[in-house]
Parts: C-alpha cells; structure tokens; sequence
C-alpha cells in the first residue's frame, strides 16, 4: 500500500515537472496552471524546510 502512494506522488511530481517545462515553452492554460501549483508548492515546501533548518540549529540538535 505505501508502494502505490510513494508510486502515485512519484507520478504528480513528474507530471507537475513536465507542466513546468511545457507551460514555459507556451503549452495551453491547463499546464500553465498546473506549472504555478507546482513552483507554488515546491517554494511552500522549500521555506518549510529552511525554517525546520534553522529552529534546528537554534536549539543545537543539530548533531
């Protein structure tokens, strides 16, 4: 079962990278589309993760 759903976000992650680089070579709206909630989520997920970082380094669990 954690097969499927690693298999499942594995294929709306390439899909959302090919929306990417179809949308900036003028691909329809729909890609477009997809390409923004795809950068979107991939900054959401960045900034998580730097702010995870940080806290982590503030309180010195950083190893």
């Amino acid at each position: 079962m954690v097969v499927v759903l690693l298999l499942g976000v594995l294929a709306l992650v390439v899909g959302g990278c090919i929306c990417v680089f179809w949308a900036a070579r003028g691909g329809p709206r729909w890609a477009r589309v997809v390409a923004t909630v795809t950068l979107t989520l991939g900054e959401l997920l960045d900034t998580a993760g730097k702010s995870r970082r940080r806290h982590a380094n503030r309180s010195g669990d950083d190893g």
